[in-house]
């Protein structure tokens, strides 16, 4: 049972013999060197793309709701079901079934299907990568508003320019992370 607030000295109100307007101590200094809120969700997808099982390109999303609430995450892998170990991560190989491209997953994706809410309508994405065409049409179709990316280091191709188009016509804000230059680390000895 929480004690009741009283009054105490000068009407100040109090818990148990506390003052409740004596919170403005030397000691009661909050933090400043914490993450912004996009330093904290991009760190999220790149978390979530060390998930990533492909030894060329890792990639993760965040995707969070209007209220800074997580509602997904994902990474490139093969679909549930298939083995790691027996499906192909290569690339650029003459047979097109030996290639992953056909078999892979890709993180935008992933984090749609797997969300936690109903939908991902007026949402924001994060992601370690520009997306492609086909994810594009995802994010699209999902009502996601917003994409800020990280990296956009294969945005001459084809596929992301469609998908630069794609974003443009249909209003969906592509916005570039603010490389602050801080690292984040993870120790998990």
């Amino acid at each position: 049972m929480t004690a009741p607030i009283s009054e105490g000295v000068h009407g100040t109100p109090e818990l148990n013999g506390v003052s409740l307007n004596d919170f403005s101590t030397a000691s009661n200094v909050k933090r400043t060197d914490y993450l912004s809120w996009d330093e904290y969700f991009m760190s999220l997808a790149f978390l979530s793309a060390m998930r990533s099982k492909d030894p060329i390109t890792q990639v993760g999303v965040c995707i969070i709701n209007s209220e800074k609430k997580i509602v997904a995450v994902g990474y490139n892998g093969m679909p549930v079901g298939l083995s790691d170990d027996e499906m192909p991560w290569t690339k650029g190989l003459d047979d097109p079934l030996q290639n992953k491209h056909l078999y892979v997953c890709h993180a935008e994706l992933n984090a749609v299907l797997n969300k936690n809410s109903a939908d991902v309508k007026n949402c924001t994405l994060y992601s370690t990568l520009f997306p492609c065409n086909e994810c594009a049409k995802v994010i699209i179709q999902c009502g996601i508003k917003e994409v800020v990316y990280f990296s956009d280091a294969k945005i001459n191709k084809p596929q992301y320019n469609a998908a630069k188009i794609m974003f443009a016509k249909a209003g969906v804000k592509t916005t570039p992370f603010n490389k602050t230059g801080r690292t984040v680390a993870i120790y998990l000895s």
